[in-house]
């Protein structure tokens, strides 16, 4: 879980290890929290920690299905489209019955498997453009697997950063102190590792830890 991405030799060098540098974020940002702290939303905005994991589990999901792939489309799916709309909306939201060590062993998971497809996808097989959204271009046939992996950096990027405010909102914690924290850092006269400031253990902390240990 590195504060920054590494230096890099090459265009897929890259692209591996900013991937693994964003992912990494989710589980810096979620590091002593407890379940319903994940599930909470301490904002103007419906989003919760839990269900920014969530997410950044399934937008990975269904993009490495596209590179895999690709140059194909995926198989259609042929279930009503309320259904397809609730399992859709079910992505951004912690549900009661779900817990943050669970939802983090979930993206660990996919995130090992985006980091493998980066590393052996053919970077110029073509990805073609769905036509069941609004938002996907109608004046596009087909994106690049280069595009798809730049894409899915700049949406991981960008929830990473919507999870820092709603921690932030939360207890104050920011990315630099919950990584130190997460790394053992020690203490710096610039930066103090962060603490719970109530006393005892917080009872997400082992699964942070576990997700910690398979990074």
């Amino acid at each position: 879980m590195p504060t920054l991405a590494p230096p890099v030799h090459d265009e897929r060098h890259a692209l591996r290890e900013y991937l693994a540098y964003q992912q990494s974020a989710f589980v810096a940002v979620a590091y002593g929290l407890t379940d319903d702290q994940a599930r909470s939303t301490p904002t103007a905005s419906t989003l919760s920690i839990g269900g920014l994991i969530k997410h950044a589990t399934g937008v990975q999901r269904g993009w490495m299905q596209r590179v895999t792939a690709a140059p194909h489309e995926v198989p259609a799916d042929d279930r009503p489209f309320e259904e397809r709309a609730a399992e859709y909306q079910d992505e951004y939201v912690m549900r009661p019955d779900e817990t943050l060590a669970q939802l983090l062993a979930a993206f660990t998971a996919q995130s090992a498997a985006s980091l493998e497809l980066v590393e052996t996808a053919d970077l110029e097989a073509a990805v073609p453009v769905p036509r069941d959204a609004p938002w996907f271009p109608a004046d596009v046939e087909s994106w690049s697997v280069r595009w798809v992996f730049s894409h899915l950096l700049t949406e991981l990027a960008r929830h990473a950063g919507h999870a820092d405010i709603i921690r932030e909102t939360l207890d104050g914690a920011t990315m630099y102190e919950l990584v130190a924290a997460a790394e053992g850092m020690a203490p710096q006269p610039w930066l103090t590792p962060w603490r719970a400031k109530a006393l005892g253990e917080h009872a997400g902390v082992t699964g942070i830890a576990a997700a910690l240990e398979n990074w």
